[in-house]
């Protein structure tokens, strides 16, 4: 089956903002975010740069099994979505910046069109056909 071109464009933001994790990773500034990472996610008992690097890997495997049209990266994606614009939507209440409104805008636009297309992720390849 055919990848749609809408899950192509999601993937491939969202290995873009992998790689920036990975990046701001080794480049980190403390105090340059009022909340960081792993406060936003509740485990701020971890440092900035392991929950940046442990985030960025966890989106690389998500997006591999998006982008190849896997069930279970159907069901991450969709996980990570709703989490993702939780926790933003509950920080824009409290600090309303637009980063926060924008994820919140961002993972609901993505839930749905994931939704959307849930049947490529459902469907299987006859023989000899590729995937």
């Amino acid at each position: 089956m055919k990848r749609p071109l809408g899950v192509s464009i999601i993937g491939y933001f969202y290995i873009f903002g992998a790689v920036v994790l990975l990046f701001t990773a080794i480049f980190y500034q403390a105090d340059a975010d009022a909340i960081s990472i792993s406060e936003r996610f509740g485990v701020s008992i971890l440092p900035e740069r392991m929950m940046r690097i442990v985030l960025a890997l966890f989106s690389l495997l998500m997006v591999y099994g998006y982008m190849r049209l896997k069930r279970w990266g159907f069901w991450l994606f969709v996980s990570y979505s709703v989490l993702f614009g939780l926790v933003s939507s509950v920080i824009a209440t409290n600090h309303p910046q637009q980063p926060f409104i924008g994820n919140v805008v961002f993972s609901v636009i993505v839930l749905i069109y994931t939704i959307y297309v849930k049947g490529v992720f459902f469907t299987t390849a006859e023989r000899g056909q590729p995937i």
